[in-house]
């Protein structure tokens, strides 16, 4: 019995005495063949994105060149076609100056030769007051009158209505008045020289005597 006490005892110091177990690290560092350390992971990992950084910063620079060099081309299609329409403009202002300034040459023309007939009855009255007839030159006078009034009346040209019409102040002007009877009072009693007018344009007003009613 005092024997295996003795031999516990002895055990339980041998297990006392045995040095510690040692505390184990993983070196995670790769070894070359030469037994040098290398890089470790992290900087793996940061010498890759470092060679991936050059790389990307370079298409960011690539696709703004691209860009710009896009916007050059946009920019420059651009001021052509301002350019283009500008003077397609220009080219329809000036077409259509030249008709214009065409089409009243015309008119002008037109306008002068439809009073032509009109020279022609003035000479006529001419020729026929050295004869000595007034009846002749009376006639010549009407003729050309009429002639003028009618080439007028051909180029839209109206004639204000005047004697036996309502004084109208748009249309008239009154000279002077005369008594008549009351309803009379207002209306245009004689005329002094006719009125014109083209379309709501009034050319000239008729210069009138107008009735009034002083009673």
């Amino acid at each position: 019995m005092q024997k295996n006490k003795a031999a516990r005892k002895v055990y339980i110091d041998e297990a006392n005495d045995s040095p510690p177990e040692e505390l184990r690290v993983t070196d995670r560092r790769r070894i070359n063949i030469d037994g040098e350390s290398v890089q470790s992971g992290s900087d793996i990992a940061t010498e890759g994105s470092s060679k991936l950084l050059p790389t990307y910063v370079e298409q960011l620079k690539a696709s703004k060149e691209a860009a710009e060099q896009k916007l050059v081309e946009v920019q420059s299609r651009f001021e052509q076609l301002r350019s283009q329409l500008q003077r397609d403009a220009d080219e329809t202002r000036q077409r259509l100056n030249r008709a214009a300034d065409e089409r009243a040459r015309n008119e002008k023309a037109e306008f002068i030769a439809a009073l032509l007939p009109v020279m022609d009855n003035l000479h006529r009255a001419i020729e026929s007051s050295s004869t000595g007839s007034h009846e002749a030159l009376i006639e010549g006078v009407r003729g050309t009158a009429s002639g003028f009034e009618n080439v007028l009346i051909a180029t839209g040209v109206e004639l204000v209505e005047s004697v036996g019409a309502q004084f109208d102040p748009e249309l008239h002007e009154a000279v002077d008045t005369i008594a008549v009877e009351p309803k009379q009072d207002g209306i245009v009693t004689s005329e002094y020289s006719r009125g014109y007018k083209m379309g709501n344009r009034l050319l000239r007003p008729a210069r009138v005597q107008v009735g009034r009613n002083v009673g």
